[in-house]
C-alpha cells in the first residue's frame, strides 16, 4: 500500500517520539526580511538554552485517530495565491496524530514586509468529525505543501511538500512521491540516540506572475543545533531544489557526534539482490541503490538491503562531486505493483556547490518488516565538526529525476543479483560461496570493439576470498556480464565487495561495491 502524508515522514515510530519543539516567534522585522536577519535569528537562538514548546493540541486533536486525520482535508479553493492567478499556490496540513507541533508561515511580500499566515478553521473541510472549534484560535500548522501546473497547465499538480521534522520530498513530471530529503541529520549513527531537528518557522515568497523558481526560507532548530535554510524550487521535468543551510551549534550543548548534511530517507525491502518469496511482487523498494561520485574521479554504486541488523557504511572522500538514492529500475514489470507505482518513484542526486572538504557519505540500512517504514538513510558528514560559535555552512542542488537521471559517464550497473543457476555444488557450499551476476551497460561499454578483451577487476576485504570473477558479453541487452563467486573466512563478520570493468588497462564502468552480511 503506497504511504500516505499522514503519516509522513516515515521512519515513524522512532520520529513520533522524538520530534523536537521550539519556542516559536512570528518574525516582523523592522525592515525587509533576508538571509542575514534569518541567519541573525537562528544565531540568537543558538545562544539560548533550549526549551520545550508550549503548544499543546486542543483535546479532540490530540486524541485524533488515523481515519479521523484522514477527513480533513484542506479546502484548495483557499489556497494562498490562488485569487491572484500565479503559477504557484500553497495549501496546508492540519496538526494531529504524528504531527504535534505546530510551524509558523508567513508571506514575504514583494516589498519585503512579512505577512503571518494563521490557522483558519475555514479553511479546512472536517468530513465526518464534529469538533468545536470555537476556542482554537491560530494552531498553527503541521506543514504545506506547493502546487504548480507540474504535467499541463490546466492543472496545479503538487510539487513539494514540508511535513514533519525537517522532511520534505518533492516530484518532477510524471513522477510518484517516493524518497524523502531533510534539512538536517543528527547522530543517525554513532551517537547515543537521534535527534530530529524541525522546522519550526517558514517564510514564502510571493512568486510573480511569471515565476519559474518560488523561494521558501525555514529555522531549523532542535536541542544541539539551529540553522538557517534557503529553498529554490525550480520544478521541471526533473525539479530541482537548490539548498543553502548555515547550521549554529547551541551554546552549552553537548558535541554532535555524526552530522548529517543533505540527508536522504528512503525504503528497501526487496529486490534483485534480496528477493521475498512469499511477495507477488519481484522487487519493493523506493530506492534501489546510492551513488557516489567521489572527489577523486571514481564512481561507485552500492545496491541497498534490508538487514537483519543495522548496519553502516562510510565512504570517505573530499570535495565530493555529487551523491544520491537512485531508482534506477524504472521498469514496471520489475515491481508489478498497480497501486504503489515503485517505477515512478524518483532518484534524488545531490550536487555540492562549492568545496565541502574532508568527509564521508554514510549509508545506514536498517532492518524492517514491511514497506511502510523507511529504512534507508544516506548523508554527507563533514570532517569538521560543528562546534559554539564556528558556525557551518553549506550549498547544494537536490534534483528529483525520473527516466532521465544522473549516470556516471562511461557504464553502470543496470541490475546485480545474488544466487546460483545450475550448479553442482551442495547446498552447504552454495551457502559458502555466496554467487553474484551484474550487468554493466552505457557509452564505454558501446564503444568497445568486437572481440574486446574486457576484464572483471574484483576485490574483497580481508574476510573475503574471490574464488570466481569472469567477464563475458551480454547480447540479448548489449551489456557486459561479470560472475563472481567469494568465500567468507569468517562467516560471522561481512565482507566488502568491489567490482568494475577494465579494458586494456582503463576503467570502462562505475565501481561495484557491496557488503555481505554475514549469515
Amino acid at each position: 500500500m503506497p504511504r500516505s502524508f499522514l503519516s509522513f515522514p516515515t521512519l515513524r515510530q522512532r520520529l513520533t517520539s522524538a520530534l523536537f519543539a521550539a519556542p516559536l516567534l512570528a518574525f516582523a522585522p523592522a525592515h525587509a526580511f533576508d538571509w542575514d536577519q534569518l541567519t541573525h535569528l537562528a544565531q540568537v537562538r543558538a545562544s539560548e538554552p533550549w526549551r520545550e514548546s508550549g503548544d499543546k493540541l486542543p483535546e479532540p486533536l490530540a486524541s485524533i485517530t488515523y481515519d479521523q486525520l484522514r477527513d480533513i482535508r484542506f479546502r484548495p479553493e483557499r489556497a494562498t495565491w490562488r485569487d491572484l492567478k500565479l503559477p504557484f499556490e500553497a495549501q496546508y496540513f492540519h496538526l494531529g496524530l504524528y504531527q504535534t507541533q505546530p510551524v509558523r508561515i508567513h508571506e514575504l511580500m514583494p516589498d519585503g514586509s512579512v505577512r503571518h499566515l494563521p490557522y483558519r478553521t475555514e479553511d479546512f473541510h472536517f468530513g465526518a468529525n464534529r469538533f468545536d472549534t470555537t476556542a482554537w484560535g491560530d494552531l498553527g500548522h503541521a506543514g504545506f505543501r506547493l502546487h504548480y501546473p507540474l504535467n499541463n497547465v490546466a492543472y496545479k499538480d503538487e510539487l513539494v511538500v514540508f511535513l514533519g521534522a525537517s522532511y520534505f520530498r518533492a516530484l518532477g513530471a510524471q513522477q510518484q512521491y517516493g524518497l524523502s530529503a531533510r534539512g538536517l541529520a543528527v547522530d543517525t549513527a554513532g551517537g547515543n540516540g537521534e535527534e530530529f531537528p524541525r522546522f519550526s518557522e517558514f517564510w514564502m515568497q510571493r512568486p510573480a506572475p511569471d515565476a519559474k523558481v518560488l523561494t521558501v526560507f525555514a529555522l531549523l532548530e532542535s536541542p544541539r543545533v539551529t540553522g538557517a535554510y534557503r529553498f529554490d524550487i525550480r520544478p521541471g521535468f526533473n525539479t530541482t531544489l537548490g539548498v543553502r543551510a548555515r547550521l549554529f551549534a547551541r551554546d552549552g550543548a553537548a558535541p554532535i557526534k555524526t552530522l548529517g548534511v543533505a540527508p536522504l530517507t528512503s525504503m528497501f525491502l526487496s529486490g534483485e539482490n534480496q528477493p521475498m518469496a512469499s511477495d507477488f511482487r519481484p522487487e519493493v523498494h523506493d530506492s534501489d541503490g546510492l551513488m557516489l561520485a567521489t572527489g577523486e574521479g571514481e564512481w561507485l554504486w552500492r545496491p541497498l538491503q534490508r538487514p537483519a541488523t543495522p548496519q553502516v557504511s562510510s565512504f570517505t572522500t573530499t570535495d565530493p562531486r555529487g551523491f544520491g538514492l537512485m531508482q534506477r529500475d524504472r521498469r514496471f514489470s520489475s515491481y508489478e505493483d498497480v497501486e504503489a507505482r515503485y517505477e515512478r518513484r524518483p532518484s534524488a542526486w545531490i550536487t555540492p556547490r562549492g568545496a565541502w572538504g574532508a568527509g564521508r557519505v554514510e549509508l545506514v540500512q536498517l532492518p524492517t518488516p514491511d514497506e511502510t517504514h523507511d529504512n534507508i538513510v544516506a548523508y554527507w558528514v563533514p570532517a569538521q565538526p560543528l562546534m559554539a560559535g564556528q558556525p557551518l555552512e553549506f550549498a547544494y542542488d537536490i534534483a528529483w529525476q525520473g527516466d532521465e537521471q544522473q549516470r556516471p559517464p562511461s557504464s553502470w550497473v543496470t541490475q546485480s543479483r545474488r544466487g546460483h543457476g545450475y550448479t553442482r555444488l551442495s547446498a552447504q557450499e552454495q551457502a559458502a560461496q555466496p554467487q553474484y551476476v551484474l550487468d554493466f551497460a552505457g557509452p564505454a561499454i558501446d564503444a568497445l570493439p568486437p572481440n574486446a578483451d574486457v576484464r572483471a577487476v574484483v576485490s574483497a576485504n580481508a574476510n573475503g576470498r574471490v574464488i570466481q570473477a569472469i567477464a563475458y558479453p551480454n547480447p540479448a541487452t548489449r551489456s557486459w556480464r561479470v560472475s563472481l563467486r567469494v568465500t567468507r573466512i569468517d562467516p560471522t563478520q561481512p565482507v566488502e565487495l568491489r567490482a568494475f570493468l577494465q579494458h586494456q588497462q582503463h576503467t570502462v564502468s562505475e565501481t561495484w561495491t557491496h557488503l555481505l552480511l554475514p549469515e
